[in-house]
């Protein structure tokens, strides 16, 4: 048994193990780092005389303006299965087709997700949420809202270069944004360096400028490196091609579907969660912000399971898709299975990194301990999802969640939160069977993928 085993990791799984860690390590700490913005705007803002009202306000500003800028980041994502197919191939000048039409979409959809974000600002006044929490949430939102442009750039232009296997300057640029970051919320909230001190709304501002440095810093690399390697883009057509802004959009939009409803339902969870006050919304953001940080090990190893497995079909290897894809899932298992053991033994020690009050911390634990059951879950959903991406199928996964989420985790976790009294942590037991259900559903329907585009190749019936 044992030399089977061997020799089944030495063929299957180690020969994929390093370039997959290759592509998904950077790719991880550029996630990781995104992440770090939210966090720091968190810590910085939670230091303020209170609290409380200060952590709500950003977590509901921040929930709102993803639940709909996600639809245009999600949009991109379609770049991965095209640039990483035609990279697979050998064929450059169509990677560079799709990055220039990505551009062209990003710029037709910001209008759009810049007026819907500012009509988040008229509801908001309509909410039963405390006065407090809302008067610094609408300027915190209005202020993201200008940073719309510049994320949906740096989107496209960090798509394209995963796809092409560069993805150190997509760390470089997030870990140097983490920095900027850090010193416009202490300028701006605070007042230093002759700034006049704004309160959680300098926040946002300075959000909005790192944004903007991270898409300056993509475009500025792509230029360099251009004429450097000879890739050609320099010389590709810079006018759109509307086949490929509608395969574009066709890959996409499942997927920016998918995560609008993703974000969305926790948009929902977070305005309902305001109605329970301010100690339980700050709760419920600390605990999201940290299942969130975990969360982005697995969605930086979905970015390269999506490459991997692109690339992989694109040079006609179906048996290298499916290492690719099982391989990522074996990573995600085993990071998750850890940071599950953390929640469930040490939820207080992570929860006073974010604030000092003992109110907060109790409420928060209660959460930390139901999400130490939905990590592993959470880890097969968002990989799974990547490796189907790869594989061109971005519809699956839309449907798992438009319907688990919305139809089983929210109407579970509105009944646990309001009619048994459970509060947040009923919520989020909702989300937490809903998760279960999305990966176990995702890792089968990757099973069934990649056995059957295997068998295509060989010409062969799918077992069932």
């Amino acid at each position: 048994m044992m030399p089977v085993l061997k020799r089944l990791f030495s063929h299957y799984i180690a020969e994929e193990a390093r370039p997959m860690l290759a592509l998904a390590a950077p790719i991880v700490l550029a996630e990781l780092g995104w992440m770090g913005m939210s966090i720091v705007d968190t810590m910085m803002v939670g230091r303020q005389a209170n609290s409380a009202v200060a952590i709500g306000a950003v977590s509901l500003g921040t929930m709102l303006y993803y639940s709909v800028a996600i639809l245009g980041t999600g949009l991109m994502l379609g770049l991965d299965t095209l640039v990483s197919h035609s990279y697979g191939a050998g064929n450059l000048k169509d990677t560079h087709r799709s990055l220039v039409n990505g551009i062209y979409l990003s710029l037709a959809v910001t209008p759009v997700l810049m007026g819907v974000v500012w009509l988040w600002q008229i509801l908001l006044g309509r909410m039963d949420i405390q006065r407090e929490v809302l008067a610094q949430a609408v300027p915190y939102l209005r202020a993201l809202n200008w940073s719309t442009l510049p994320l949906l750039l740096y989107f496209a232009f960090r798509r394209y270069l995963q796809g092409i296997d560069l993805v150190k300057p997509v760390m470089f640029s997030l870990i140097s944004a983490n920095l900027l970051n850090l010193l416009g919320n202490w300028m701006f909230i605070y007042g230093h360096f002759g700034v006049h001190a704004m309160g959680t709304v300098g926040s946002g501002w300075a959000t909005c400028i790192s944004r903007a440095y991270m898409a300056a810093v993509l475009v500025a690399y792509c230029l360099y490196f251009d004429p450097r390697d000879r890739s050609g883009l320099r010389e590709a057509s810079r006018w759109p091609h509307l086949p490929r802004v509608w395969q574009l959009l066709g890959l996409g939009f499942p997927v920016a579907m998918q995560l609008g409803l993703e974000v969305g339902v926790f948009a929902v969870a977070t305005v309902l969660i305001g109605r329970l006050g301010a100690v339980e919304l700050a709760s419920h953001q600390i605990a999201l912000n940290t299942a969130s940080v975990t969360y982005m090990v697995p969605l930086g190893i979905s970015s390269a399971a999506a490459v991997r497995v692109g690339q992989a079909l694109g040079r006609r290897d179906p048996h290298g898709a499916s290492r690719a894809g099982w391989t990522a899932l074996a990573f995600a298992a085993g990071f998750m299975s850890l940071t599950a053991t953390a929640f469930f033994f040490a939820p207080r020690m992570i929860i006073r990194a974010y604030t000092p009050g003992a109110v907060v911390i109790r409420a928060a634990t209660k959460l930390l301990f139901v999400a130490a059951f939905f990590q592993l879950f959470d880890g097969f959903q968002v990989v799974a999802s990547g490796a189907l991406r790869g594989a061109g199928d971005t519809r699956t996964p839309m449907i798992c969640s438009a319907s688990l989420y919305w139809l089983v985790g929210l109407p579970l976790g509105y009944f646990l939160c309001f009619r048994l009294g459970w509060g947040a942590a009923g919520l989020w037991t909702g989300f937490c069977v809903a998760l279960i259900m999305i990966g176990s559903t995702l890792v089968y329907v990757w099973r069934r993928k990649e056995r059957s585009f295997a068998a295509h190749e060989a010409g062969l019936p799918v077992a069932s």
